[in-house]
């Protein structure tokens, strides 16, 4: 007489179909977190730098005879901005071991450059315009508004920051054309050497 089979109820392939979906759960939970975070990674020993050299710009674009040769100076700085915002930010997020393309700091990219752009687009446009003494103002103000944007996903100082530079562009609409060199020494000078301090002793660096 014959008996059917009793089923192997202890099927060889469930530790792994457990272990897989524990694997999932992890990744997800991982994804989660890096998205819902502040990203950390903002420089200030970056600010410091940026701060330091604004200022020595500021003291040679004061010296300029002429307008062209100001604004040269001027995107000279901002060229030495970058690549000390770009250096010092990579070092940070390696060091805190954040990413850069993903979760906040995606997002932090994302809604700094935007305003950015339109400041470089609107440079072009207000020089061509001959309104060049609305450019410093400019500056500041969009600027100031990626650093409030993008702070948003940072910590609390940096849309701080953006906004103290708004006023400071919003100070300068409403003063005399020749105060431009001097609102740029303060907001890009000033500014960031007092918040990269600050961001660099309560956020490591």
């Amino acid at each position: 007489m014959s008996h059917d089979t009793a089923p192997d109820l202890a099927k060889p392939f469930a530790p792994a179909a457990l272990h897989d979906r524990a694997a999932a759960d992890l990744r997800y939970i991982r994804r989660t977190m890096e998205q819902a975070g502040s990203f950390t990674a903002v420089p200030g020993l970056g600010g410091v730098l940026m701060g330091a050299s604004a200022l020595a710009a500021a003291a040679l674009a004061a010296r300029q005879p002429a307008f062209d040769r100001w604004l040269a100076v001027w995107l000279a700085e901002a060229a030495v901005a970058v690549v000390i915002a770009a250096w010092t930010l990579a070092r940070k997020a390696r060091k805190v071991g954040l990413p850069l393309l993903s979760g906040p700091g995606r997002k932090f990219m994302l809604s700094f450059f935007p305003p950015v752009a339109a400041g470089a687009a609107l440079t072009f446009a207000l020089y061509r315009a001959g309104a060049v003494e609305a450019i410093p103002a400019m500056w500041l103000l969009l600027y100031g508004a990626g650093i409030v944007t993008a702070g948003t996903f940072s910590v609390r100082v940096v849309p701080v920051m953006g906004l103290c530079f708004m006023l400071a562009g919003g100070a300068a609409l409403l003063s005399p054309p020749d105060w431009g060199n001097a609102y740029l020494a303060l907001g890009f000078g000033g500014f960031h050497v007092l918040f990269g301090a600050l961001i660099a002793r309560r956020h490591g660096g």
